[in-house]
């Protein structure tokens, strides 16, 4: 068990024996409601209407006469997705005179949206090579912050119902009425956007959400977040990777969107046009009384420690402490995105203990929280095998008893209970510096699984190796079967699935750096990105400026650093490759098996194992700004190096800090990729899932890694 795994178990076992559970409106064993349940999200349906005519069939040619034209026009799909006001209610698990609040929230509203649970957006499915039109209609009340930047700075938060639209981690256009989020859909404007996605895109976990710069963090917080699968069915070749998909065929499938939606109800506000001050207990616990309706409408909602402070509850696809049902033995793929902003989520299973869900269970409430998770959950943390990160296939499947979510994160899992009993679902404690809020709290239950006799499970990493042997004997093409037999005899290898090459040394043609930095009081307070290793170039966000210009071809190493706090990385298009990430006194802690050297800068176990993998968000981790200083000796700053390439695309798109907030007060930085004026020795576009010469995968020289 690792050391972080120790430590969990010892703060979630701390506490008084004997404490009744804090669940407000969890019925007791066998009488659960099915809307407590978790299901996948709703399915966005495609609009049926006849296909959009291409131009060459306009002209006078047949579909008989462009059988590839005709096919790709087949592929289009149309969606419609509508954002409006919803009035709904939410569990509060802490409440004393009601088990729901009722809330008024900013939503996405699709086909299938179920009116009893309406806080999870639909889930958008697609596959490479579609053509996906997504008409955007906002629906919201008219907002004149939209309209006119004369009267604010365009960090200062604004147009809270003005809109675009963000389709996180794929590799899509950005310009136009592409993955262009440098526009803002207003309110009564209705909007197309078209992903002409590429026929050789990685299938995986995607998503979306909300983002126009001023409003991104409280609209995402309302719930404005969705999945987005790409969904593969090519198989592997003597020459091309294939999907994972086609190796998991037939296992049941759960979509997870974790969410934070951090609602308040508000007094009596002091004047026209202004809040009143958010509803609190003395503790600071938000509080909605019976005739109050929460929302979401203002930046006072946000900030440092805002979301433990608030005492509020982690969603699951609209859910709070919902129940998961499966069968013993049964191995599940979980896509599990986190979709929120002001949390950080470090996932582990504990054993239920007998009995405990068979007596009535009271509130549970912040302050009890760790001690009645010491009464319910025992035993070691259950491990699960983690085989894509944001999306993107791993080279080999890692067995955790943790994962560690940033806001924009994704994890795919497999999971399996190996006995008939019951889980709990939690979020475990984690160091302080590695979370949002950079403030040490306590585990929370998410939600529990109720697992029903099956088959029973002596060693799970075995169980999952064998079931994806067996898969692969089954379904692999003759040529490839026993590469792929033998990769994942020898370390659950994923060589035959990777989307992306790894990026070698010689490949690199420029170097990149990138410093996040909070200008704090005295001074004026300022959220910015440099542009070197210092605070010197570090600036507030400006629309109107271009910080970086990138060369199509090219392939760069950025040096990424936090000058103070701690902030989660997202650049749009292209993803990258982590090569290394050292802690202050210059340890690597991303290489498998990094363990703690005992020189006063704890291992952090997010890190560890990432080194080689790929990612578009990645947590840039900063000791300065804590309230406790770094180490006699220590810098305070973690320095992380990662490898991209920039391909096919040109445009202006984005990179910011995935604390959303964040982003809307300044910390983004426009970035521009241009047509080379000289040739680049990398090509414009490297197939994805394409054999490196020479092998079946590449080794980053120097930097050796088994993912």
């Amino acid at each position: 068990m690792s050391l972080f795994a120790r430590v969990s178990r010892a703060r979630l076992l701390a506490g008084t024996i004997g404490l009744g559970l804090a669940l407000a409106a969890m019925p007791a064993s066998g009488q659960e409601a099915p809307d407590d349940d978790v299901s996948n999200p709703p399915l966005l349906k495609a609009r049926a209407e006849p296909p959009r005519p291409l131009l060459a069939l306009a002209v006078g040619a047949t579909p008989e006469a462009l059988p590839e034209a005709a096919s790709a026009e087949r592929r289009d799909k149309i969606l419609d997705l509508t954002i409006q006001y919803l009035d709904g209610r939410i569990r509060n698990p802490a409440s004393k005179t009601k088990h729901f609040d009722k809330v008024h929230l900013r939503s996405y509203v699709g086909t299938d949206t179920d009116p009893k649970n309406p806080f999870i957006s639909p889930m958008i499915e697609v596959v490479p090579g579609d053509t996906v039109r997504i008409d955007l209609h906002n629906k919201l009340d008219p907002d004149p912050s939209c309209l006119s930047m004369s009267n604010h700075n365009a960090d200062t938060p604004h147009c809270f119902n003005g809109t675009n639209l963000h389709t996180h981690g794929l590799w899509v256009n950005p310009a136009g009425n592409g993955d262009n989020v440098l526009l803002s859909i207003n309110p009564g404007v209705d909007f197309t956007y078209e992903y002409n996605i590429p026929s050789d895109h990685p299938s995986g976990t995607f998503w979306y959400h909300t983002h126009r710069h001023g409003s991104t963090a409280l609209q995402v917080s309302s719930g404005m977040a969705g999945a987005l699968i790409v969904r593969g069915n090519r198989l592997p070749t003597t020459t091309k990777h294939g999907d994972i998909d086609t190796l998991l065929r037939g296992m049941t499938e759960r979509v997870l969107v974790m969410q934070q939606i951090q609602y308040a109800c508000r007094g009596p506000a002091p004047a026209p046009g202004k809040l009143g001050p958010i509803k609190e207990t003395k503790e600071g616990r938000y509080i909605c009384d019976k005739d109050d309706v929460g929302g979401i409408e203002g930046y006072d909602q946000f900030g440092p420690g805002s979301w433990p402070a608030s005492g509020r509850f982690t969603s699951i696809n609209g859910k709070v402490l919902p129940f998961f049902r499966t069968t013993q033995g049964k191995i599940e793929r979980w896509r599990m995105i986190h979709g929120g902003v002001r949390d950080t989520v470090s996932l582990q299973f504990f054993k239920l203990k007998p009995g405990k869900l068979k007596a009535a269970l009271p509130r549970l409430t912040p302050e009890t929280q760790s001690k009645a998770i010491a009464d319910l959950c025992s035993g070691t943390p259950l491990p699960y095998t983690v085989i894509a990160a944001d999306g993107l296939t791993m080279a080999s499947g890692k067995q955790r008893t943790v994962a560690t979510f940033q806001p924009g994160y994704r994890y795919d899992a497999l999971v399996v209970f190996p006995e008939a009993e019951a889980y709990c679902v939690i979020d475990s404690s984690a160091p302080k510096s590695g979370t949002v809020n950079g403030i040490q709290v306590g585990p929370q239950l998410l939600g529990i699984v109720r697992v029903a006799p099956g088959t029973p499970v002596p060693n799970i990493g075995d169980y999952v190796r064998d079931a994806l042997v067996a898969n692969a004997n089954q379904a692999m093409p003759a040529d490839v079967k026993p590469a792929v037999v033998a990769d994942l005899t020898n370390g659950l290898k994923f060589t035959n699935f990777t989307p992306h090459p790894d990026i070698a040394d010689d490949e690199v043609t420029g170097k990149q750096e990138l410093t996040f930095f909070i200008q704090v009081p005295p001074k004026a307070l300022e959220f910015q990105v440099g542009n070197t290793l210092d605070t010197k170039d570090a600036q507030p966000y400006d629309p109107n400026r271009i910080d970086r210009k990138l060369t199509l071809g090219g392939v760069d190493e950025w040096t990424l650093q936090s000058h103070y706090v701690s902030h989660p990385f997202h650049i749009h298009v292209n993803p990258f490759q982590i090569v290394s990430i050292k802690d202050p006194m210059g340890n690597e802690v991303s290489a498998p098996g990094s363990q703690d050297k005992g020189d006063g800068v704890s291992i952090d176990p997010q890190y560890e194992g990432l080194q080689g993998v790929w990612k578009d968000t990645l947590w840039i981790k900063s000791l300065i700004g804590e309230k406790t200083p770094p180490p006699p000796g220590s810098s305070g700053i973690y320095t992380i190096k990662i490898r991209t390439r920039y391909e096919r695309y040109i445009g202006q798109y984005v990179l910011h800090c995935h604390i959303l907030d964040h982003e809307d007060q300044g910390m983004m930085q426009n970035v521009e990729v241009v047509v080379p004026q000289v040739p680049v020795r990398s090509p414009i576009v490297t197939p994805l899932g394409a054999i490196p010469p020479g092998g079946a995968a590449m080794d980053m020289p120097d930097h050796k890694h088994d993912q």
